[in-house]
């Protein structure tokens, strides 16, 4: 069997680089003296190997014959800069999409996976780095994979070992050595084959579908007696832009319609100047069966923009549903709707959750959606499919804009939520939409139709200057996705970071060094409350730092270790009308960590503010706080890695959460005593920050998780074992306080899908 081997380092024909930024070509010879490689977009030739010219830098590597189906090892020897992840991208035939995509794991100099493809490969794709950094790469192979240790691997996998041999049984450990050296990462994980990774997680969705999502014959009959109860069952309209679907797309979208088990629907399609005439036939046949189906044929291309209101001009219903031409609608969907609209009459707005679907039929990548968040709002459009809108809202703000052509849809509902108030928003936690993916739609690859992301990024700048925000929108570097970079105003108000310790002097050090050292923002004052410290180090230090920082202030709290009463007592000593809770094991890593948490706090409808936190090795500690994990509330994607984006990128994203951890918290002093602090009586130690954020939510403001205040949390170093008996008596109240207190709301997280589980930190879906 053929293998594919790359030298990067010798060779490059003369003449290769050229100031050009996209498609300079490297002509790299194969062992077997038939592939080449093309440097395909951002990359050129340096002194030191390669420098990226931008955010997005990848090869080509297209050999003269397919590669065959099978399983394979990839092994990447390159020189990267600390933290990056290369990942291999294979095209059977659709182009490069994520789901064919895998990451390649670091082993000293060289990064490797193990891979099946499943289908002859025309050609492959390397990702070396994600922005302008130098690099160098001096080989690539591609070989097949031992069979048998493969199926040595495969067995490790089920027996659930393989994380960690040291535990197996010795002969275990000798039988699995040659695995162990030639297909696990020195941090002891498997690389697992991309399309068996594809197939767990499909797996654990067709579960999750077989056990928890409609079915017609679980939900139907309950869904039609619903219905006929309705006094006044509104008529919603579907708006159906078309231009050039596939016919079979556009019957089954059609047909989707057609057969919903709510009755009260118009179909209103509107064709673009379509230039295949069965399009215009299969329309006007569906036409002729069901007079519910409306259309449009416009003489002139106008783009989605203009389509969407010649099918808007033909509604006659008070509520306006939309649809793409190649997508359906659960069978379900529309009674969902119509339901949710008839139990709350100041609903203005409603979405759902979706997932996608292939030409098979097969579902996959569910997107179960948290309820309404401003935050993520401004960050993608999650809305996204299903969305239906009252009809006078879409005629009030003058309907879908020219000149925002693929995320026109966006543009629209950032105007709409402009003028109605987030308590009329409704989610429907539901999968009530399948998304097609087909090549080049923006549901197999978010890197198509950069236009539409262009659009959509004017659109978020234009939504900011109406809503008047000390803010301006930016693309988030080397996502599909945004980012509001909020203003602080100037003057910059006084911040006082609130750190108490006791003893630690090692842990305080570094912690106050890099708030010292890093932070950019100027104007804060840090106040060290001293609960005890009894070691001279930590006097002389407490003396140093006080004399040599005129913004430090030692006082002391010499009572019995009280984390809510500390930091109350210590906000009754700060100057600064802006708060920052920080334990004493907090490391800046982001010099801008304050500006960014300070000037989203400032925001009149804020409450906390919260950071990502890391643990030292670089996973995730702290990306926002979940409701019901682990009883009362758990930290959501811990451990996962640093360059993780998350479950649909919401490590990446400002969002709003229920919760944040005040390991490392900002908040304005006014509402830190509106709603009394944290809880001194009944949680001295933990979950006061839950507490005191729910009590925030309660009294009318938005707590917000931002990962662009990025900080490491060595975790509780100096606190002490929490197992002695006290202590755990301890923890068993204050858990019943949390559940008295706030009951049933710890197990219905808004911004966390009752779709998804509650005994992992994971995002996984429910069981």
């Amino acid at each position: 069997m053929r293998f594919w081997t790359i030298s990067f380092a010798t060779a490059i024909r003369k003449g290769a680089t050229t100031d050009r930024a996209h498609e300079r070509k490297l002509s790299v010879g194969f062992s077997a003296g038939d592939n080449s490689i093309i440097a395909k977009n951002d990359v050129a030739r340096s002194a030191s190997g390669f420098v990226a010219l931008g955010h997005d830098p990848w090869f080509l590597l297209k050999p003269k014959h397919c590669l065959r189906r099978g399983w394979y090892r990839l092994d990447l020897k390159a020189f990267l800069p600390d933290g990056y992840q290369p990942r291999v991208y294979f095209n059977f035939g659709h182009g490069f999409q994520e789901r064919f995509g895998c990451p390649l794991y670091v082993d000293g100099d060289r990064y490797s996976a193990i891979v099946r493809a499943y289908k002859p490969t025309l050609s492959v794709r390397l990702d070396p780095v994600d922005r302008a950094v130098d690099f160098d790469l001096k080989s690539f192979t591609i070989t097949p994979a031992n069979p048998i240790l493969l199926a040595k691997l495969r067995l490790l996998q089920m027996l659930g070992i393989v994380w960690n041999l040291a535990k197996a049984p010795l002969g275990w450990r000798m039988h699995f050595a040659d695995l162990r050296r030639d297909y696990l990462s020195t941090r002891g994980f498997v690389t697992l084959p991309v399309r068996y990774q594809a197939r767990s997680s499909q797996d654990a969705y067709l579960r999750w579908i077989r056990a928890r999502d409609y079915s017609p014959e679980r939900g139907r009959a309950k869904l039609e007696a619903e219905i006929q109860k309705l006094a006044a069952p509104p008529l919603i309209s579907v708006l159906m832009p078309v231009y050039n679907p596939e016919i079979d797309h556009l019957n089954k979208a059609i047909d989707s319609v057609s057969r919903q088990i709510y009755p009260n629907w118009e179909l209103c399609i509107a064709d673009d100047g379509s230039t295949d005439p069965a399009i215009r036939r299969t329309i006007l046949s569906w036409v002729q069966r069901d007079r519910r189906i409306k259309v449009i044929f416009r003489g002139k291309n106008g783009h989605i923009s203009e389509a969407t209101n010649s099918a808007f001009a033909l509604a006659k219903g008070e509520w306006v549903a939309l649809l793409d031409h190649d997508d359906l609608l659960r069978e379900h969907a529309l009674a969902e709707v119509a339901l949710t609209l008839s139990r709350d009459p100041t609903i203005e707005l409603v979405y759902s959750d979706e997932d996608k679907i292939d030409s098979r039929g097969r579902r996959a990548d569910p997107h179960f959606k948290p309820d309404f968040s401003i935050d993520l709002l401004r960050s993608m459009n999650y809305l996204n499919h299903l969305t239906v809108h009252r009809s006078e809202n879409i005629r009030m703000v003058g309907g879908w804009r020219r000149g925002f052509e693929g995320s026109q849809d966006y543009d629209l509902n950032l105007r709409i939520i402009e003028r109605i108030p987030a308590s009329s928003i409704s989610h429907i936690p539901k999968i009530l939409y399948h998304w097609r993916t087909s090549a080049g739609s923006t549901a197999s690859d978010t890197s198509e139709k950069s236009y539409a992301y262009q659009n959509g990024l004017k659109a978020l700048a234009e939504h900011i200057e109406r809503c008047q925000l000390p803010a301006q929108a930016e693309p988030l570097e080397s996502t599909p996705y945004f980012r509001i970079r909020y203003h602080v105003p100037e003057p910059a108000p006084l911040v006082s970071l609130i750190i108490p310790t006791r003893d630690g002097v090692h842990l305080l050090e570094t912690s106050i060094g890099s708030v010292l050292q890093k932070t950019t923002y100027k104007n804060y004052e840090i106040i060290i409350v001293d609960n005890g410290s009894s070691k001279p180090e930590t006097h002389r230090f407490f003396k140093n730092i006080a004399s040599d920082h005129p913004n430090i202030r030692i006082i002391r709290y010499d009572r019995e270790f009280n984390y809510s009463a500390i930091n109350n007592f210590a906000v009754q000593h700060a100057r600064g009308t802006v708060l920052g809770l920080l334990n004493n094991d907090i490391e800046v890593i982001s010099p801008d960590w304050l500006t960014a948490m300070v000037a989203r706090a400032l925001m009149p409808e804020v409450g906390c503010v919260g950071a990502k936190l890391y643990y030292p090795d670089g996973t995730i500690q702290h990306g926002g706080v979940i409701l019901g994990l682990g009883s009362v509330a758990g930290h959501a994607h811990k451990h996962f890695p640093r360059n993780a984006a998350g479950y649909f990128a919401r490590l990446l994203l400002q969002q709003n959460l229920s919760a944040v951890t005040a390991a490392c918290l900002v908040v304005r002093k006014d509402v830190y005593l509106e709603v009394g602090g944290l809880e001194e009586q009944n949680l001295p130690v933990a979950f006061n920050d839950v507490d005191f954020c729910l009590r925030v939510r309660e009294a009318g403001y938005l707590n917000v998780f931002t990962p662009f205040a990025e900080l490491y949390h060595h975790e509780s170093v100096s606190r002490g074992d929490d197992s002695t008996p006290e202590k755990m008596e301890r923890s068993i109240r204050e858990i019943a306080f949390m559940r008295a207190r706030w009951g049933r709301r710890l197990d219905a997280d808004p911004y966390y899908s009752p779709n998804l589980t509650l005994q992992r930190e994971d995002f996984s879906y429910a069981e």
